[in-house]
C-alpha cells in the first residue's frame, strides 16, 4: 500500500508546515507556492465588492459518514448532496471538516474553531467555504454531531441521512480570495469564501 508521508502542524518538527514541501515531491507547492492559505485578513487590505453577490448554495440531505484522518474529523456525503455556485461555475459538495484553533485570522485574531466545507467542480477545481467560530453559544449542527465526534476513529462510521442545509452561513458578508489547500499537497487556485 502507498502510505502518504506523515505531516504535522508542529513548526519545530521535521514534518511541520515549513518542511511539508520537502516531505514528498508531490507536495512541492507547500514550499514554492505563490498563493498559499491560510491567510490573515487585515482591514487595510480588504475591498468591498458588492458585485460578488450572495453565496448561492443548494444542498440536499444525503447519507453521510464520519472518520478521523489523524489531522481532522471529516464528514463526507455519499451521492449528490448539492452544490454552490460561484460566478457561473458549479462546485459539488465533497466534505466538511474542522480545524481548531482556526487557520485563518482576522486582524490578528484567531478563532476557536474553523469549519471547512469543501466543494469540487466537474473539472476538478476546488472551492472551500470556511466558517470561523468563537467560543460561546453551541452550534445546532455541531451539537447534533457531538456524540459521533466524541467516538470517531479512523474507521468510517455511517451517520445516516444528514442535511448540509442545517449549517447556517453566519451572514451575507464574507471574505473571498484565491489561495490553496491548507494541508499537503497545498494545491493552489482554490476559491476561498470565509465567513466570520
Amino acid at each position: 500500500s502507498s502510505e502518504e508521508p506523515a505531516f504535522s502542524y508542529n513548526e519545530r518538527s521535521r514534518t511541520g508546515p515549513s518542511n511539508w514541501g520537502r516531505l514528498d515531491p508531490n507536495w512541492k507547492t507547500c514550499s514554492d507556492g505563490k498563493s498559499q492559505s491560510p491567510i490573515q485578513f487585515l482591514p487595510q487590505d480588504l475591498h468591498i465588492a458588492p458585485s460578488l453577490g450572495d453565496l448561492e448554495a443548494a444542498y440536499f440531505q444525503s447519507p453521510a459518514t464520519m472518520r478521523s484522518n489523524g489531522h481532522n474529523i471529516m464528514l463526507s456525503w455519499k451521492g449528490n448532496s448539492g452544490k454552490i455556485t460561484i460566478g457561473s461555475k458549479d462546485y459539488n459538495l465533497q466534505n466538511f471538516h474542522w480545524h481548531t484553533p482556526s487557520e485563518h485570522a482576522i486582524n490578528g485574531q484567531r478563532f476557536a474553531l474553523e469549519h471547512h466545507i469543501v466543494h469540487q467542480s466537474s473539472n476538478g477545481e476546488l472551492a472551500v467555504i470556511a466558517i470561523l467560530y468563537q467560543a460561546g453559544t453551541p452550534d445546532p449542527f455541531l451539537s447534533k454531531l457531538l456524540p459521533s465526534i466524541k467516538s470517531v476513529t479512523k474507521e468510517e462510521k455511517d451517520l445516516g441521512i444528514l442535511n448540509p442545509t442545517d449549517i447556517e452561513f453566519p451572514s451575507k458578508n464574507y471574505y473571498r480570495y484565491i489561495g490553496s489547500l491548507t494541508t499537503p499537497p497545498c494545491t493552489e487556485e482554490v476559491v476561498w469564501t470565509v465567513f466570520r
